[in-house]
């Protein structure tokens, strides 16, 4: 009896110093930094699959046109069959130690811009602009190519079981497949990927920045969510099937996305846009629960390469991607005694401040902005209200490199 005792004590010892260093394990793992990011990272957002979608796709170099070459990869599925998208990409010659890179989304009617690219690249980026229409480098449809872009294809009717036929579906795909080939590539600093889109390019952007949490920085230009309450799409909306929108709206509206939003993102549209009315705009950049900034500009035009151009994208990006000077910063505009009232803060000095109104009520689109002087005092950008019926006010400041960004606008009492 005392040895089967002896030998039972010694066995019940083995077991409890086991189950002591499996808990053990279990705790350094949970421990490790990685680990416990790994775990954080959903694997799922809206109908994507992020394990999928954060790997490098299958793809094919084509020729370089200017030192932008060409290259395809592997998409999702449409009817039936694999699909593959093209792309133009550019990195910095002899750049001697990783550089950022940036993720192009063109809008509707647009293409994969080439000229886009290069600009992005005598920056100091490595880019990538994917077409979205299932097209090639000629404009042509790829015979593997996805869904086209027309506002049919948007719109198309579709179940719980056909969601991964939309275009929007595709599009975000190809938006995130894009920003992992780009993360692959030699000389590029994974860290450092932002992701800027313009109109639908906008719209993709929103969406992606909430998807997908591995980019640095997103500008999306023009496009937002909301677009069922106010967007030019409104007659789409109405002729939809309830059931139809519903399932529309929770897949594939940016409402459902921005409140996931970790990186620091610049919302840039104009006072007029026919596409993106600010009502919806604000609503929209308001979801974001960290660190945004946004430029209202009076009657911006509304186009590729007006949505490019503005100076501010690039001085944003490099503030997040190349630790340069930050845009400024303004609060929440407040009516008080009369005034309107931002707190105001930059990095580079203050050159200049505006008030800018609009007395008009009615569609968006429609009504006359005013501007006028505001002044820069203490730290705050002030204006008097104006005498009169005003409905919407915003402020905005300019920096001493010329970047301006802007308040929200909000409704006057």
């Amino acid at each position: 009896m005392r040895a089967r005792d002896i030998a039972m004590r010694t066995f019940h010892r083995r077991i409890c110093r086991g189950m002591k260093m499996a808990w053990l394990l279990m705790a350094s793992l949970v421990c490790v930094p990685g680990a416990a990011v790994a775990e954080d990272r959903p694997d799922r957002v809206g109908p994507w699959n992020l394990t999928e979608l954060r790997q490098v796709p299958e793809y094919q170099w084509g020729e370089s046109v200017g030192g932008i070459r060409q290259v395809y990869y592997r998409n999702e599925q449409y009817q039936g069959h694999p699909t593959r998208v093209f792309a133009w990409f550019g990195r910095p010659n002899r750049a001697e130690e990783a550089v950022p890179g940036i993720v192009l989304v063109h809008g509707g009617g647009g293409k994969a811009f080439r000229e886009w690219v290069q600009m992005w690249v005598e920056r100091g980026y490595a880019a990538i602009a994917m077409d979205l229409a299932g097209c090639g480098p000629d404009g042509t449809r790829l015979p593997d190519g996805g869904p086209g872009q027309s506002d049919g294809d948007k719109f198309a009717p579709f179940d719980e079981d056909s969601v991964s036929r939309m275009w929007t579906y595709h599009a975000i795909a190809a938006v995130i497949r894009a920003h992992s080939l780009l993360a692959a590539q030699e000389g590029v600093d994974a860290r450092r990927i932002a992701v800027t889109g313009i109109s639908w390019g906008g719209y993709l952007t929103c969406i992606a920045a909430g998807v997908d949490d591995r980019f640095a920085a997103a500008v999306p230009v023009y496009g937002c969510g909301f677009l069922h309450e106010n967007s030019v799409w409104l007659p789409r909306f109405q002729s939809l099937d309830p059931q139809l929108r519903e399932r529309w709206i929770r897949y594939f509206d940016p409402s459902q996305y921005l409140g996931l939003v970790k990186s620091p993102i610049f919302f840039l549209n104009g006072t007029n846009d026919f596409a993106y009315p600010l009502d919806s705009y604000r609503k929209s950049y308001e979801l974001v629960p960290g660190k945004k900034w946004i430029r209202i500009e009076v009657r911006m035009r509304h186009s590729h390469p007006d949505g490019w151009a503005p100076a501010e994208i690039g001085w944003f990006v490099d503030s997040v991607c190349r630790d340069g000077a930050r845009l400024p910063e303004l609060g929440e505009p407040r009516i008080e005694s009369g005034r309107v009232v931002a707190n105001a803060h930059s990095d580079l000095p203050l050159v200049s401040a505006g008030l800018h109104y609009t007395r008009d009520e009615g569609p968006w689109q429609n009504r006359n902005w005013i501007s006028e002087p505001a002044r820069l005092e203490n730290g705050q950008v002030l204006a008097e209200v104006p005498a009169g019926p005003v409905q919407a006010v915003f402020l905005s400041v300019t920096d001493a490199r010329g970047a301006m960004v802007s308040t929200s606008w909000r409704s006057v009492p």
